[in-house]
């Protein structure tokens, strides 16, 4: 016998095997022991017998006390688990609010294995899922050489210059718009749904023959790329506590250097060996059996498979006259979460003027050596820039450690605060290998790649923490919205590193070029400088609470 009590109401009722296992229930959680409730086959048959009081009543049963150690298994799998006492029955002892709750799994004192590998599997899962989308993102860059060599396409240089031009500006809306969007979506579908469209958009555009069948389906995908940034963001907030948070987000970031290493192999190997078609077909087809895979290995929290949060997010919901709580809409929660806070803006501004290095960056660097430095051929130039990717997979991953080691060493202090620290740090290297790599001899082409390598390093580090901070600066619901916000600003930023940068250059030289890129790392720290102690949602609603109590 069980004995459930409410107030001065007690009752005992029969417990089944069902209750005897441990909880892996969403939205149930167990004071002490993190135990299952009873299933639904004997909740229904029970509840027709139980007052309102003691239907309420039932919800705050506890089993007796179980030892500190036993509670880092409690969250495994219920199979592993034997029942708390030999007998049969257990009488309780304490009230419901006896003990001390478990109520997220960073709570305990290490995560329980089982847990830990299948977030890996999920973790994973949007690597490579987003690398994907990279496939699928730079195929024509490496296709279009044997576009333009096909003499039944009489394509030129200017008319892949078009559909270059259309993909930004289709990819900058998106992301915005995906993210609100999201917000009432499940990240998990619209992650793998995003990439297999985006490949079928793919293999659709190696059937085509004119510019504007091109132009409308490389738009299309723009506009379906979108998808896969915001998702991922939600999902890492989802299984990552905010502890750990920065570390994985930077090992998520090297999905873009994955994805940017593997196109030319798959697209321009295909286009080089069986036509352009092919360099159109191959990432396509490898992004539906991906995306095929992606709905099943990724869950997008882990509440969705019976575990309990890594850590607990309640924000203070608005209530109606009687007291019910209301949904925010979408409009909502773009307004009063996004657009509204300040500090959002700051980012996105920051976002912007980050975006204009990188892309100004990666866009005349190989121009620059030619031209100033007068280096033979663009395959030499190219190869003094190469090392600009592996440079930023490097940096990206230690801007993440850095960032959670801050916050292990004071986590009192503003998280939010302590990575926009980093970036600071960050933008002031950017700044210095730019002006190395701006007086560094054409004589020395090793130390210019090791500049670039170092620009790299110094760049990938901002423009994963920021999306970072965005995230942790609004509730879980506003992550996507505030990602796709983000993300829509920084591509206005590398449009900007595009015909202004060539206006400057043009008119102006070269240095006039370094001179704006260093403005540029001058605005984004003065950005940042108000916000090195700023905190993160979850302190900030956690404070609240404190001062309520």
């Amino acid at each position: 016998m069980t004995s459930w009590a409410s107030g001065t109401t007690s009752f005992r009722l029969s417990k089944p095997a069902c209750a005897q296992r441990v909880c892996r229930v969403p939205g149930y959680s167990c004071p002490q022991s993190l135990l299952k409730p009873l299933c639904n086959r004997h909740t229904s048959g029970l509840q027709a017998g139980l007052t309102a009081q003691q239907r309420k009543a039932r919800h705050t049963m506890t089993y007796a006390s179980k030892g500190k150690s036993d509670v880092k298994g409690a969250v495994g799998n219920p199979s592993d688990h034997q029942p708390l006492s030999g007998s049969g029955s257990q009488e309780s002892s304490s009230p419901a609010t006896s003990g001390s709750p478990q109520q997220s799994l960073q709570d305990l004192p290490a995560y329980p294995e089982d847990f830990v590998r299948r977030r890996m599997v999920v973790f994973v899962g949007i690597v490579i899922g987003y690398a994907c989308y990279y496939l699928t993102r730079n195929s024509l860059t490496y296709t279009a050489p044997v576009m333009t060599a096909d003499p039944a396409l009489k394509m030129d240089i200017t008319q892949v210059g078009t559909m270059t031009s259309i993909f930004p500006i289709a990819y900058g809306f998106s992301k915005f718009l995906s993210g609100v969007l999201g917000a009432r979506t499940s990240p998990r579908v619209m992650l793998a749904g995003g990439l297999m469209a985006t490949a079928i958009v793919n293999i659709l555009f190696g059937f085509g023959h004119s510019m504007v069948w091109f132009c409308s389906f490389w738009a299309l995908n723009g506009v379906l790329q979108g998808f896969g940034g915001p998702c991922c963001a939600r999902i890492l907030t989802s299984w990552f506590a905010t502890k750990e948070r920065g570390t994985y987000w930077g090992m998520w970031n090297i999905a873009h250097n994955l994805g940017g290493f593997g196109a030319p192999l798959l697209a321009g190997s295909a286009a080089r060996s069986f036509g352009w078609k092919w360099g159109m077909w191959a990432p396509g087809i490898v992004g539906v059996v991906i995306g095929l895979l992606l709905l099943v290995v990724v869950k997008d929290s882990p509440e969705k498979i019976g575990y309990p949060p890594v850590e607990i997010v309640k924000p203070n919901k608005k209530k109606d006259a009687a007291g019910v709580e209301q949904k925010e809409s979408l409009l909502q929660l773009l307004v009063q979460n996004v657009l509204k806070n300040p500090y959002i803006w700051g980012m996105a501004l920051t976002y912007f003027f980050i975006y204009v290095v990188r892309q100004g960056v990666t866009s005349w660097f190989v121009f620059y050596l030619m031209q100033a430095k007068g280096v033979a051929d663009a395959g030499s130039a190219a190869f003094r820039v190469s090392g600009m990717e592996l440079g930023g997979l490097f940096g990206s991953l230690l801007a993440g450690r850095i960032s959670d080691a801050l916050i292990a060493k004071n986590p009192k202090g503003g998280n939010v605060g302590k990575r926009v620290q980093v970036v600071i740090g960050y933008t002031v290297g950017v700044a210095a290998m730019l002006l190395a790599f701006w007086s560094v001899p054409a004589t020395l082409p090793w130390l210019q790649w090791a500049t670039v390598f170092m620009i790299g390093f110094f760049l990938y580090g901002p423009q994963m923490l920021i999306g970072l901070c965005g995230a942790e600066l609004v509730g879980p619901e506003s992550v996507g919205a505030s990602e796709g916000f983000l993300g829509w600003i920084a591509y206005l930023g590398a449009a900007n590193a595009g015909v202004p940068l060539s206006i400057i250059v043009k008119n102006h030289g070269w240095n006039a070029y370094f001179t704006a890129l260093l403005a540029a790392c001058g605005m984004a720290i003065l950005l940042l400088a108000p916000m090195v102690n700023l905190k993160s949602y979850v302190q900030r609603e956690a404070l609240a609470k404190s001062k309520a109590a």
